[in-house]
């Protein structure tokens, strides 16, 4: 059939059981497809050298009549261009067949030459980014972990064997666990890049854990503990490192939220974690004991003296220096770095601590030494068996059970989701009995590590900040 084309013709095309054309009066080719699921679709029909040719224009409403027949008539003068022999004429479907085979050997030639630490770059810049809060963690991992490994290889080049030999030599090392972490941000890379079409296939088909994920389950017990609070003081752990695992057991809050601590989040004894540093996404009131507090204000009072001592050097060395506010303003656990802005790296405690259970032995040349069977000689300067940072959260939680208290109170320390039914209609927040099981257990930790009651002569932030004022 044909009609002449305006909007209110082509609104009113009625559907058919089979798909029909309508053409255009006096616009040779140029039509509209109606499929019986009432979908439009512009096109231009032509020949060239007697063989037929269809191309699409676009769908109606979204490709307005207007832009199809602006897109109709410049594809039709280059379909008559070509029949005079004119060297500006063309064929458009075999054009854009052309451009579609450019753009796939372009993108194949891409990924050919795209090296692992460009995947790794893309994956982080474009997903990880963007979808996961713990984009850093991905960075990191596979910047240590594949980068370091793979970094200059290209990354059509990596192969399921290749993947499972870096998984065994992380094994073979004693970490099981990080090699399972690292099949699982790997793999997501992996997938990203075929998503987007970056590579053909992932190595990570088929490739399977080396090893069963264990749910950790250590705690520390009295004397662990005991004796961890005094070997902290002989160990090659920073001041501020000491400080934020002792807040990790008293405060029974996770690693990372304790090492990224700022001024701002803490209100008298009230310290609140913000939903966007919270595991869940949730913003958390956690109660801070007079010990504490006795411990964040040790800590600030030793960056008040760091800031004036780097300003010092600053000024003899015609610096830039830093602005000291008073009261003081920033982080708890500051970077080392005076130009950095931020917290301590939230690694930074994991890594102390798995550094000074194995600390290097060196010779009075500071030369390494080895054992027998090549293999470093090293120190367990902390004193205790192998534990890690979230295990002491997890021995706070389990001391607080062990004195009495109910796992919801104890979930609301935690700051984990409550579960079924009750995550609807429980919406009390547990202040009360957050401070009450904090002080029982901050009680309880200082009698095992002090063999002493807590002091009750502890000045809190704000009264500190008024007194400054």
């Amino acid at each position: 059939m044909k009609a002449k084309f305006d909007d209110p013709t082509i609104r009113n095309l009625q559907t058919a059981a089979k798909t029909f054309d309508c053409m255009a009066e006096k616009e040779p080719g140029f039509g509209i497809r109606v499929h019986p699921s009432g979908t439009m679709t512009f096109f231009y029909l032509y020949k060239i050298d007697g063989q037929r040719r269809f191309m699409a224009l676009g769908t109606y409403p979204t490709t307005t009549l207007k832009k199809a027949r602006e897109l109709y008539q410049a594809e039709a003068i280059k379909v008559k261009a070509l029949r005079r022999g004119s060297a500006d004429g063309s064929d458009p479907v075999l054009e854009k067949k052309r451009k579609q085979e450019r753009r796939i050997a372009e993108a194949a030639e891409q990924s050919q030459a795209l090296t692992v630490a460009g995947l790794v770059k893309e994956y982080v810049e474009r997903h990880a980014m963007k979808f996961k809060r713990s984009w850093q963690e991905d960075e990191r991992l596979l910047n240590k972990e594949i980068v370091s490994v793979w970094g200059k290889r290209k990354a059509s080049d990596i192969t399921k064997r290749d993947m499972t030999l870096l998984l065994e030599s992380i094994v073979d090392r004693g970490t099981p666990a990080m090699s399972n972490q690292v099949l699982k941000v790997v793999r997501k890379m992996f997938n990203f890049a075929v998503e987007r079409d970056i590579l053909q296939h992932t190595p990570c088909t088929g490739v399977k854990a080396l090893s069963p994920n264990i749910r950790r389950e250590r705690t520390l017990n009295e004397t662990e503990m005991k004796t961890l609070w005094g070997s902290m003081n002989n160990a090659a752990i920073s001041d501020e490192i000491k400080r934020a695992l002792k807040l990790v057991l008293l405060t029974a809050q996770r690693p990372g939220e304790v090492s990224g601590m700022h001024v701002k989040e803490i209100d008298g004894h009230w310290w609140t974690i913000p939903a966007e540093r919270s595991k869940n996404g949730k913003e958390h009131r956690v109660y801070l004991t007079d010990t504490a507090i006795e411990i964040i204000n040790a800590a600030i009072e030793d960056n008040k003296k760091g800031l004036i001592n780097h300003n010092l050097r600053m000024k003899k060395e015609k610096k830039p220096e830093v602005p000291i506010t008073d009261p003081y303003s920033g982080f708890i656990f500051p970077c080392p770095h005076k130009d950095k802005v931020q917290a301590i790296d939230s690694h930074a405690l994991p890594v102390s601590v798995r550094r000074n259970l194995a600390w290097p032995l060196t010779d009075t040349k500071g030369k390494q030494l080895y054992k027998k069977d090549g293999k470093p000689t090293t120190e367990n300067r902390l004193l205790v068996d192998q534990f890690t940072p979230h295990d002491l959260r997890r021995t706070a939680a389990t001391f607080m059970a062990s004195m009495g208290y109910m796992d919801e109170i104890i979930d609301a320390v935690l700051n984990h989701v409550k579960q079924g039914i009750i995550r609807t209609y429980n919406r009390h927040d547990y202040a009360k009995e957050k401070q009450q099981a904090l002080e029982s257990w901050e009680r309880k930790l200082l009698s095992i590590v002090t063999e002493k009651t807590k002091k009750d002569n502890v000045t809190s932030i704000n009264e500190g900040k008024r007194k400054a004022a």
